[in-house]
């Protein structure tokens, strides 16, 4: 028969077929690490998800001969689109079996939804923001992601691409820097940053837990300034940056999360937090009860990953030594700690600082994404 048919997910049933599905993609890759299922039920939730306080999303299951066979989210972020005067829809928590005629079902389903929203531009996969988890994987399948790091199979990107879509910008890559040595390189990062630091450019502190809220208004101020010299930059939601930042707030160690500021003014930020997915990569997602004695077994783990997910420096202060300063900082307290190695991700390829900083650190590449882009 080979009859592909979709259905829009309405209720409870369907929700939770469209979230566990990708345990049926995945069943057996020793490097995917599911969503917890409790946060991804949550996320999807229109009650719930934050995201539907400035973004509206529908939910689509593809049926190949009757059998569950794709997954995919359309959805537009109307605060985004708004702060940058675009007419964007993304589509994600893109799941499919090996079948080119689903895959074109779904991406079609999306693109009509879009289309009839008066939006004018398929990107993705992103899921529910730009930051978290996005993007085919290209390059990298000899480890498990870090945490925030997205895994998809290598068979994705044809999906993707014989459906005609395009590159939406330079890749983004993940740097390993390996730290249990003392090389002549970190030697030589923390002379330069110790000159940095005694022309008094700027401080470097912790984060202050106390005062999380105009900390993460400073974070909010660097994302959007700091970042905006880079192709196709998409500005920062308040809300969305709350998101992004809970697991700091609750997991990270705030010794580890770093602050430049020179008088009263941030000028850089620099946050490190526990590789959470060294132990969520044993507990299935906590999708069945017996998975929460698993994370009980597992949450005492130290895990051997320090993940850092950016290095924000105002573009005033490039070439002053903030950044040595805080990678030099931070380089220390991580061997203090224990650490084996560093997760640098993800950065833009043409980003003019972090790879270059990242690779003459020892650092090697090991990770590439891309997002994607077609009309509607």
């Amino acid at each position: 028969m080979n009859t592909v048919s979709i259905q829009k997910v309405e209720n409870n049933s369907q929700r939770h077929q469209y979230i566990t599905f990708a345990w049926q993609i995945y069943r057996g890759d020793p490097l995917w690490v599911p969503p917890l299922l409790p946060e991804r039920l949550k996320q999807l939730d229109l009650d719930r998800g934050t995201f539907f306080n400035h973004g509206s999303a529908d939910f689509f299951l593809a049926y190949k001969d009757g059998k569950l066979a794709g997954t995919i989210m359309a959805a537009e972020d109307r605060s985004s689109n708004e702060s940058r005067g675009l007419h964007d829809g993304m589509f994600g928590f893109f799941e499919c079996i090996t079948d080119q005629a689903v895959a074109d079902k779904l991406f079609t389903t999306a693109r009509d939804w879009m289309k009839k929203r008066g939006l004018n531009r398929m990107v993705g996969p992103f899921h529910q923001d730009y930051d978290s988890a996005y993007g085919i994987l290209i390059e990298g399948r000899d480890r498990p992601p870090a945490i925030s790091c997205g895994y998809t199979p290598a068979y994705y990107e044809n999906l993707v691409v014989n459906y005609r879509f395009k590159p939406l910008r330079p890749d983004n890559i993940a740097f390993a820097l390996d730290i249990t040595q003392d090389t002549r390189q970190f030697q030589l990062l923390h002379k330069l940053a110790d000159r940095a630091a005694k022309r008094g450019t700027a401080v470097i502190r912790e984060a202050r837990l106390d005062e999380w809220d105009r900390e993460a208004d400073r974070v909010h101020f660097l994302l959007n300034k700091a970042l905006a010299h880079l192709v196709d930059f998409v500005g920062w939601d308040r809300q969305a940056l709350d998101d992004t930042l809970a697991p700091f707030k609750k997991y990270a160690d705030p010794g580890l999360v770093l602050f430049a500021d020179d008088g009263d003014q941030t000028v850089g930020f620099f946050p490190g937090i526990p590789n959470l997915n060294e132990i969520l990569h044993h507990v299935n997602g906590l999708r069945y009860p017996w998975d929460y004695l698993k994370m009980l077994r597992y949450s005492h783990l130290q895990p051997k990953c320090l993940a850092i997910k950016s290095v924000l420096v105002l573009p005033e202060y490039w070439g002053t030594g903030v950044s040595l300063m805080l990678f030099s900082e931070m380089l220390k307290r991580a061997q203090k700690r224990g650490y084996e190695w560093a997760d640098l991700s993800l950065t833009s390829a043409y980003n003019p600082k972090t790879p270059m900083l990242a690779e003459r650190l020892g650092g090697k590449l090991y990770k590439r994404y891309r997002v994607y882009q077609i009309p509607t």
